[in-house]
């Protein structure tokens, strides 16, 4: 499951695929932040959900809440000095992902969280840092993409077994889209019903 990865990360694949859970919410959390680990935690989750079935609702929250802290860190790093390493990846795509997460806030990152590789998902994350995307709206947008990403993948886990993640990836991008047009769905119904619901009575 480690192939290909360098050695010190492979020594941390190992160890946290050890751990279990705990392992898993490690690995996620590196993966949102400082660190990358190419669909490692989609393949402790899948290894894990189908090794306890009943506990999959667990590690793919685990999952959902390392990934979610991981961007948060990385969101307030980038805040406090990430302007410079900001455009120094995205390069001549600087500006058009700088207009799209201040004014696209919630929606934006939504869909950026949601996109498959090779999106460079961590652009994002530090674009809304140093922009200043505000950070309940930044989180509350991660959180709903990481638990639709991973409760998916441990769903998928259960029904498919090791063919969950080739299912995936063969199917990537109708998955993707069908995600993205459930969660701005949601949204929309969710902002219509805020939006139309009586004031509060003093």
């Amino acid at each position: 499951m480690a192939t290909g990865l360098s050695g010190w990360k492979e020594n941390i694949v190992a160890f946290a695929g050890g751990l279990g859970a705990p392992g898993l919410f490690l690995i996620s959390f590196l993966d949102s932040s400082v660190l990358t680990f190419p669909v490692i935690n989609d393949l402790l989750l899948v290894e894990l959900s189908i090794q306890h079935p009943a506990r999959m609702p667990l590690y793919a929250f685990l999952a959902m809440l390392g990934s979610v802290l991981g961007c948060v860190l990385l969101f307030y790093l980038a805040e406090k000095g990430g302007e410079a390493l900001f455009h120094r990846h995205a390069g001549k795509r600087a500006q058009a992902i700088h207009n799209w997460v201040v004014k696209n806030g919630f929606g934006g990152m939504l869909i950026a969280a949601l996109l498959p590789p090779p999106t460079p998902f961590k652009i994002f994350v530090v674009a809304a840092g140093v922009f200043e995307v505000p950070v309940v709206s930044f989180a509350s947008a991660i959180t709903l993409a990481r638990a639709m990403r991973y409760f998916g993948i441990g769903y998928l886990a259960i029904r498919y077994g090791h063919q969950a993640l080739p299912f995936l990836k063969q199917h990537i991008w109708q998955v993707s889209l069908a995600v993205i047009l459930a969660a701005l769905l949601s949204y929309a119904l969710s902002r219509a019903v805020l939006k139309h619901r009586p004031p509060a009575e003093s």
